[in-house]
């Protein structure tokens, strides 16, 4: 992994923040955390305004629509425009940061060409159905039914924690299509359609007051055949490849935003005096190292996503498991740096502060992401 910067690299950097002065001061005010309907018009305005300028999908392949950027280029885009304050992905998450890269890996050449060009022009949404309300962590032990009627599948079932469900057009939805096969087998991964007959929506309201949540409910939902990426009965591998993009890669912009914010602090505890507190200081730098150490260890997965073919390792599984730990003891410290300032929910480190705590759970709970690393990197044995 080469951490030095060519020229073209940095005249590439160079174009980027030029761009981003022009067209950031000319952008609207961004709608309110709990306006998704308005959240999804400004998240895919700015989409288009990227796919317009040529950085959307800047590292994803070529033949997928992207620009075939190199993983240092894809680095100095998340630096340049968190440095710039420009919009993060924000309803286009799904979308753009797995369903689409799965696609990308494992779609046949027409699913690629219908379902990738419009979500790199923010012309679709996508959620993500792959929790139930009966599996807990335990994906595999999903129960939504898929029965082949010829062309069609019937789905049946029910969906918890679905991201954007409320504003999605599509839906990375996990089916089991042979009940009688072992549960990590018989699963397929589906595209649904989420104007659909059959399909119920239902927000949920987190803990910050944002519904990005919902409850999905599908009752006897007709599927195309069509609209299956990979094989009958191969969806847990396929949902592999999805995980590997979800842990490994999909959190790297919140890596530089975290960063962001860990200066902040310095900055705010001095103003207020506790940088005072020894404790305090030596809590914020190990708080540096430790969001230091994860921005190489986002370096180290992306060239190594790059180099095998554009799917992260299961080295994102130790970079998700500590990440979700490091942001929590972030916003902890946030909150100690903000004293009685903390209990002020209009401060975006308060909400931030409460979203912190779902990172333990979402896209993997620590325990799942411990199990891995035991498994399969450190080659201990399965646990009783």
């Amino acid at each position: 992994m080469d951490l030095t910067y060519t020229q073209e690299e940095e005249d590439f950097r160079a174009r980027l923040r030029s761009w981003l002065g022009t067209v950031l001061p000319g952008l609207p005010a961004k709608p309110a955390a709990t306006d998704w309907p308005g959240r999804r018009a400004y998240d895919t305005a700015w989409q288009r305004m990227l796919y317009d300028a040529g950085y959307a999908g800047l590292h994803w392949p070529r033949d997928a629509g992207g620009q075939g950027a190199t993983p240092t280029q894809h680095l100095i885009f998340l630096e340049e425009t968190e440095r710039a304050g420009a919009p993060y992905v924000g309803a286009n998450f799904v979308g753009l940061l797995h369903a689409g890269p799965t696609l990308a890996a494992e779609g046949t050449a027409e699913q690629r060409a219908r379902w990738l060009p419009p979500i790199l022009r923010g012309d679709e949404i996508w959620c993500q159905g792959f929790s139930e309300p009966g599996a807990g962590s335990d994906l595999a032990a999903l129960r939504t039914r898929a029965v082949r009627d010829g062309d069609t599948y019937v789905v049946s079932g029910a969906k918890i924690w679905t991201s954007h469900a409320e504003v999605a057009d599509w839906c990375e939805l996990l089916v089991r299509t042979d009940p009688a096969a072992p549960k990590h087998r018989g699963i397929s991964w589906l595209a649904l359609p989420m104007d659909a007959p059959g399909v119920t929506v239902r927000p949920l309201r987190t803990l910050a007051g944002s519904a990005e949540f919902a409850e999905v409910f599908l009752d006897e939902v007709r599927i195309p055949v069509t609209h299956r990426v990979g094989a009958e009965n191969d969806g847990w591998r396929v949902t592999m490849v999805t995980l590997s993009f979800e842990r490994g890669t999909a959190f790297v912009g919140e890596v530089v935003a975290c960063r962001r914010v860990l200066g902040a602090l310095a900055r705010a505890a001095r103003a207020n005096g506790r940088w005072d507190d020894a404790v305090l200081r030596r809590r914020l730098g190990r708080l540096n190292a430790q969001f230091a150490a994860l921005w190489r260890l986002t370096q180290w997965n992306v060239s190594e996503a790059q180099q095998g073919g554009g799917v992260p390792g299961i080295g994102g599984s130790v970079f998700k498991l500590r990440y979700s730990h490091a942001r929590q003891e972030l916003y902890d410290t946030a909150a100690e740096v903000l004293g009685a300032g903390a209990l002020d929910a209009d401060h975006e480190w308060v909400a931030d502060r409460l979203s912190s705590l779902s990172y333990t759970i979402a896209a993997g709970t620590s325990q799942i992401q411990q199990n891995i690393v035991a498994e399969r990197i450190l080659g201990l044995p399965k646990g009783r």
